[in-house]
């Protein structure tokens, strides 16, 4: 399909719809901005999707001809200080590039179903039985058990192919089997794992205060990468708007392997 024939989305519209879709209303003490950080043209014929926003992802996006770009981290974060550096360099690629710029963090952690975490459970085959991981006074994560247990080498496995990572894994001698999932630096769950029987904790980065938490309470840790545990949010953002408005959409993948 060509930008030409595609009919062009009124950005307006279109983020409005998002701030309705993705709950952002929901996490008002988020320190992200999230919603629309940086405004470009009017309308929008192509979006792209990408965890982090950096410079070589708005690059890519210009190459692309990208309009929207929808990422998990965005740029704004407490409010802007100054403009200069990096952060002028980044802002003029958009500037110059037309480019609006959409983040969305933690309402797109826990959305039920675009969420990364929810998401996480879907790939992994874990059923989902609650929530799971409080998080500025929010739970933003999710526990579920498996059909079978596994053990610990064998779900790690699963983890790596369904993820493309490697993980970094802490083992307890437990089975596993009851998953408390909390995408990206969400280690601070393992303090809801003891009262819900949670035998293995799937974060994202790895964290030296987890340790001892974990080896007292017999907990499981498995970090698989703070980036690879947070794209399959932004991804189904962008399976969502091309299924309902039929806008083209790209990923743009820039892993940090961390």
């Amino acid at each position: 399909m060509h930008n030409s024939i595609i009919k062009p989305l009124s950005l307006t519209k279109l983020t409005s719809f998002l701030d309705r879709e993705l709950k952002l209303a929901e996490f008002p003490g988020d320190e992200s901005a999230n919603g629309l950080q940086i405004e470009g043209k009017g309308s929008v014929r192509k979006v792209g999707i990408a965890v982090d926003a950096c410079d070589y992802v708005f690059h890519a996006a210009a190459e692309r001809g990208i309009d929207l770009l929808i990422v998990h981290h965005g740029l704004i974060w407490g409010g802007i200080r100054s403009i200069r550096g990096v952060m002028k360099k980044r802002i003029k690629t958009l500037l110059d590039a037309d480019i609006s710029l959409y983040a969305c963090h933690l309402p797109l952690d826990w959305h039920p179903a675009y969420g990364n975490n929810i998401r996480l459970l879907k790939v992994l085959s874990i059923r989902r039985i609650g929530e799971f991981g409080e998080y500025h006074g929010k739970k933003i994560g999710y526990w579920g058990r498996l059909a079978n247990s596994l053990s610990l080498k064998q779900f790690t496995s699963l983890v790596e192919r369904e993820l493309d990572t490697k993980a970094t894994v802490i083992g307890f001698g437990r089975k596993v089997k009851n998953i408390g999932v909390v995408s990206g630096g969400g280690w601070s769950a393992i303090y809801d794992a003891e009262k819900l029987g949670i035998d293995t904790l799937l974060v994202g980065e790895p964290a030296h205060s987890a340790f001892t938490l974990a080896e007292e309470m017999r907990v499981n840790l498995v970090f698989a990468g703070h980036y690879a545990t947070e794209t399959l949010g932004v991804r189904a953002v962008g399976d969502m708007l091309q299924k309902k408005f039929g806008l083209p959409t790209e990923f743009i993948d820039h892993p940090t392997g961390l």
